[in-house]
């Protein structure tokens, strides 16, 4: 009997090595980010409408000069009220424009500034960037 508990321990000591070695040959390598991620995986609603992703270079081609940010730009005048709107009165011509930043602009009433913003589409009102005192 101790004979056949002695063959037996020899056996499991040398085949259990082996069964988990098999065991981990079986086991799938993890899934790396790569390839997890992508747009197999991408579900859209019935409401949504999926867009093709433009490369870098043909957001640049898609960008037309009428499409990109108005140029910042600097005039200097009087801030005066009329017909109960703030108005940038320019000094070096007759132009006036409306500012977008009333409550800003009530600050400086009556005084000559320095606005830096940008030109409306139309021309006509001036979006406020900041504003600063003509010393």
């Amino acid at each position: 009997m101790k004979r056949q508990i002695g063959v037996l321990a020899l056996v499991l000591v040398t085949a259990t090595p082996l069964m988990f070695s098999q065991a981990l040959e079986k086991t799938p390598s993890p899934v790396t980010p790569g390839e997890l991620l992508g747009p197999q995986l991408i579900a859209w609603s019935q409401v949504q409408k999926p867009q093709p992703v433009q490369s870098a270079s043909e957001t640049e081609k898609a960008q037309e000069p009428s499409q990109q940010q108005p140029a910042a730009q600097t005039l200097t005048g009087t801030i005066v009220k009329d017909s109960g709107r703030y108005i940038l009165k320019v000094s070096s011509s007759s132009m006036t424009y409306e500012l977008d930043d009333q409550v800003r602009a009530q600050r400086y009433e009556g005084k000559q500034v320095k606005v830096a913003g940008t030109m409306s589409a139309k021309g006509d009102s001036f979006h406020v960037i900041s504003i600063e005192l003509i010393s």
